[in-house]
């Protein structure tokens, strides 16, 4: 994969935590910045999977009574099915 620069500004207290914890991870400092960026945004997307879960375990009986047989998928709602 293509690397890219980027730059940013960091007060010298956070850039030496980040310094400290990729020595002690035995990584770059680069390395460190990347896995948390790619662990950040990995978890944002477990966190919708999640919340769309509990929404359908929430709203499961309103969706059965709304449609209450399967789709075929060739078809669309309220049509007759091919013969």
């Amino acid at each position: 994969m293509a690397k890219t620069q980027l730059n940013v500004r960091v007060d010298e207290a956070t850039a030496e935590t980040a310094r400290r914890q990729a020595l002690q991870r035995g990584v770059s400092v680069n390395r460190y910045i990347e896995e948390l960026v790619q662990r950040d945004a990995g978890e944002v997307g477990h966190t919708f999977v999640d919340a769309a879960a509990d929404f359908m375990k929430q709203y499961e009986a309103v969706f059965a009574d709304e449609f209450p047989e399967p789709l075929d998928p060739g078809r669309e709602r309220g049509s007759r099915p091919r013969t």
